[in-house]
């Protein structure tokens, strides 16, 4: 008797004969069973199919012979069923599943080009590419990109053309088809992983292969777009198996999708990708299913990318609701992103900081139940309040999270708003303390925004919260952003008489007033006459201008006490004659002539710049009085005069009152408003001291105000006159330089740069009572830190710029780690001020200082949230690079 193999009655013996991928044999087959007619038809056909493959292999790797390759390939291709005569189904089956990977190898390992010009027209070379094109997809594909990978030359150029054009038929969709298809066999996890990895990582490895050969089909732009359209004929194949009755599964392009946005590529990919599906998904409810599947097996290491990519394709928060379905409620990580990524921590542009937080919280809104709506609008508030937010956070993500609050605001139900109202207001007035706190003007104009919608909507019945700000193209689009308010919460509506009033016509001239249309007041008949036009009526001031600077200080006469009391006056007035009981009459302070004191305030300019030595006589009292002035009536444009005499005051007398305003810098009893306007006029005075050929304008200046003093008529200007009849009736052969020469001299802010300067960088780290910069006052410090720049450029090539520079850069170094951004962008800007004014040569006395600031700056220009700060910190870096080039010249090379 023969004796009997023990793989022919166990399976597992049947498997090791089949080698691997072999089929298995039904559950209750087992030993002492004989086989079934089946099996040995399938074993018979299999052997058939084996023999068949080995005899074409040998062939196709050694023959020369043209026909006989032809003839050898049609037979191959009947395993296919592309012909007239195909292969019985068993047969494709098994040619497909165990051998037809061994036959691409040899096809590709036979490629050159002799072998294809064996058959003319290019016969060979055309069925040899049918194999790749229309066999099964995954296997062809695997096998092109191994072959690519090992190939060079000719074979490379034609295997990477033929990949190109198996991109080009739609075989990436067959590829996915089939990884999505119910496997009879349990698949390999190695085998499906270096799938995916070779699909989505295909670009980069065409890239390293072909190089600068690249084909255009293989760039990023152009591929991930294809794969997207891919990936929505497998999910369509998909839907139409599950019409059909069979499983299918998505998680292969759920697993695509995922690793191609981790790669950075979600643009591309679902640009194509979701305006699809939010076609297809409007009606069907068989598409949402198979959506909402797709969302939920994308890995959660991919999640954040995908549902990135989702909130910048969906064309609104209606169809992202529709493609993500229950994802939000099931997946915590995605509940994470959506309420914390998206909406806390996303860094935005400025072309997208509204639309993040408009797709998130309209998802949040529409997800059932809607839990997750007043919980992301506590924890965007309790962020939007917290002061190391505010100090922290970079200026579009506070916007964006401002938009985020105000918009989960507007959808917000009455319902939920009433469980939570005292809770959210608590949060929101904290919020606007922070805010208003800030250095920053955008940071608080941000705040009093929020401010006035959020208020207006949790606490409708109370009185408006309204602040003081200018309506900027910022307040516009966070405003546009918010929805109309339901009906029943809308603010009241503007009383009658006020609409009234808006929609009366301007009154002009010869325009009488409109009345309102059915008024019952019965008109005079003296109202029926048009008003007479008095807009250009010049006003009548009882008083004189004063034509003195001591007029403005002291008054000219002594009045009689008043009935009424009247405060004291801050300057030092002179003791009255004796043998009167009068009290003088200071002009800037007297309260009971306004008029007076407004024509003083107007006068004193010219007065002290026309009288620089009488105004000397009494510069420090006339600055005391000017610091100390405050506005008691409606005067236009009263800070503005209030600070140009101040600066006429300080240009004429720069030595005396520098020092007095620099030591009220740090003086008791001083609101920061006066601090600032101390640095403000130090400055200003600096610019105008330090401006080239400033005495000859003023001796010019001074004749032409001298013919024109307040209170006489304007002298003609006769030598205009003169000059234009001498220039006509001139002939010139050649005209010089027609621009004037720029104005000379010496500067008069250098001998008094020391007044300006060191007085206020001595005392920066002593608090006072009412006045620490080093606490709460950071907006002074800021601009303190401003000012020292500013007065560091107007003192170049001054005798005291490197001690400045010096005393500046331990400013500085003090500083350097501060909170506030505004604090940081003034230091920032006085070690580029320092670099800029302080002469090469002696920048090597400041070696060790620069040095140091060079690390600083590094660490500024990398990781300061601030975009401002990081700007000036790489301005400065740029400045020390050049410096270090000048100092320290490279050597010419040999």
């Amino acid at each position: 008797a023969p004796r009997k193999r023990p793989w022919a009655w166990c399976p597992a013996g049947a498997a090791r004969r089949e080698g691997p991928g072999g089929s298995r044999r039904a559950p209750g087959w087992g030993l002492g069973q004989p086989r079934e007619p089946a099996s040995r038809r399938m074993d018979d056909s299999r052997a058939a199919v084996r023999v068949h493959v080995r005899e074409a292999v040998h062939t196709l790797s050694s023959s020369d012979d043209g026909a006989q390759l032809l003839a050898t390939l049609s037979a191959l291709k009947r395993f296919l069923g592309g012909t007239d005569r195909p292969a019985p189904l068993q047969e494709q089956e098994e040619f497909a599943r165990a051998h037809f990977a061994r036959v691409l190898r040899c096809l590709a390992g036979s490629l050159s080009p002799g072998w294809l010009e064996l058959l003319p027209g290019g016969q060979l070379e055309e069925l040899w590419a049918s194999f790749f094109l229309e066999g099964p997809a995954d296997q062809a594909f695997l096998v092109l990109m191994e072959s690519i990978q090992d190939a060079t030359g000719f074979r490379l150029m034609k295997m990477a053309q033929l990949l190109a054009r198996f991109l080009g038929s739609g075989r990436m969709a067959a590829v996915m088809e089939g990884q999505c298809q119910q496997p009879r066999e349990p698949a390999f996890p190695l085998l499906q992983d270096t799938l995916l990895t070779l699909v989505v990582g295909l670009p980069d490895r065409l890239a390293n292969c072909l190089q600068r050969e690249n084909l255009a089909a293989f760039l990023p732009q152009s591929y991930f777009p294809l794969l997207g359209a891919a990936a929505v004929r497998a999910l369509q194949a998909v839907v139409d198996s599950l019409r059909g009755g069979s499983d299918c599964s998505v998680s292969f392009v759920s697993q695509v999708l995922g690793r191609a946005c981790v790669h950075g590529r979600r643009k591309e990919v679902l640009g194509v990708l979701v305006p699809r599906l939010a076609e297809l998904t409007q009606g069907s409810c068989l598409w949402q299913r198979v959506c909402w599947r797709l969302m939920e097996q994308v890995p959660d290491r991919a999640l954040e990318p995908v549902l990135t990519g989702l909130v910048e394709a969906a064309p609104g928060p209606e169809v992202l609701s529709r493609l993500l379905g229950g994802l939000v409620l099931k997946s915590r990580k995605a509940q994470f992103v959506l309420t914390r990524k998206l909406l806390l921590q996303h860094p935005c542009c400025r072309a997208c900081w509204g639309t993040w937080p408009q797709m998130a919280s309209g998802a949040l809104f529409l997800c059932r139940p809607r839990a997750l709506h007043p919980q992301a609008l506590k924890e965007l508030l309790e962020t939007w309040g917290s002061s190391s937010a505010v100090r922290h956070s970079p200026l579009p993500q506070q916007r964006s999270i401002s938009a985020a609050i105000l918009l989960c605001l507007a959808h917000l139900g009455e319902a939920e708003l009433q469980d939570s109202r005292s809770e959210f207001l608590a949060i929101l007035m904290a919020g606007v303390k922070c805010r208003l706190d800030s250095s920053l003007l955008p940071v608080r104009r941000l705040g009093m925004i929020v401010a006035e919608v959020a208020s207006a909507r949790i606490h409708p019945e109370g009185p408006p919260l309204k602040f003081e700000h200018e309506e900027d193209e910022l307040s516009r689009e966070l405003l546009a952003l918010v929805p109309a308010w339901p009906v029943g919460d809308s603010p009241p509506e503007a009383s009658p008489s006020a609409v009234e009033t808006l929609d009366a016509g301007p009154v002009g001239a010869g325009n009488p007033r409109a009345q309102p249309e059915g008024s019952d007041l019965e008109l005079d008949s003296d109202d029926d006459l048009a008003p007479y036009d008095m807009a250009e009526d010049a006003e009548l001031r009882g008083s004189k201008a004063p034509a003195y600077v001591r007029d403005c200080l002291e008054g000219a006469r002594w009045a009689a006490p008043p009935v009424l009391p009247r405060p004291p006056c801050p300057s030092p007035c002179p003791t009255p004659p004796r043998g009167t009981q009068a009290r003088p009459a200071c002009a800037l302070t007297a309260s009971e002539d306004w008029e007076r004191w407004e024509a003083a305030l107007r006068a004193l300019e010219g007065l002290v710049s026309r009288s620089p030595e009488a105004t000397r006589e009494v510069s420090v009292e006339l600055a005391k009085v000017l610091l100390h002035l405050e506005e008691k009536t409606s005067v236009a444009g009263f800070d503005g005069l209030r600070q140009r005499a101040l600066v006429a005051v300080t240009v004429t007398d720069p030595a005396r009152v520098a020092a007095y305003l620099t030591s009220q810098f740090y003086a008791l009893n001083y609101s920061l408003r006066q601090r600032m306007d101390i640095l403000d006029v130090l400055v200003l005075a600096a610019q105008e001291l330090s401006r080239p050929g400033r005495l000859a304008g003023v001796a010019r200046s001074d004749s032409l105000q001298a013919a024109t003093q307040p209170g006489r008529p304007a002298a003609p200007a006769w030598w205009t006159v003169v000059d234009e009849r001498v220039r006509a009736k001139t002939r010139r052969f050649s005209q010089g330089p027609t621009r004037q020469p720029r104005a000379s001299g010496p500067s008069e802010f250098h001998p008094v740069a020391g007044y300006f300067f060191f007085p206020l960088i001595q005392h920066f780290d002593r608090p006072l009572v009412t006045f620490d910069l080093l606490g709460d006052d950071q907006l002074v410090l800021g601009r303190l830190a401003h000012t020292l720049g500013a007065l560091m450029c107007l003192a170049t090539n001054t005798a005291v710029v490197v001690p400045m520079g010096k005393a500046l850069l331990e400013f500085v170094w003090a500083l350097r780690f501060h909170g506030d951004a505004y604090v940081r962008r003034g230091l920032l800007a006085a070690v580029s001020s320092v670099l800029l004014s302080v002469p090469t040569p002696c920048l090597l006395d400041l070696l060790d200082e620069l040095l140091e600031a060079s690390c600083w700056l590094a660490g500024v220009a990398e990781k300061d949230p601030d975009e401002d700060c990081q700007a000036l910190a790489l301005k400065a870096l740029m400045l020390l690079e050049r410096l270090r080039d000048r100092l320290f010249p490279a050597p010419p090379s040999a």
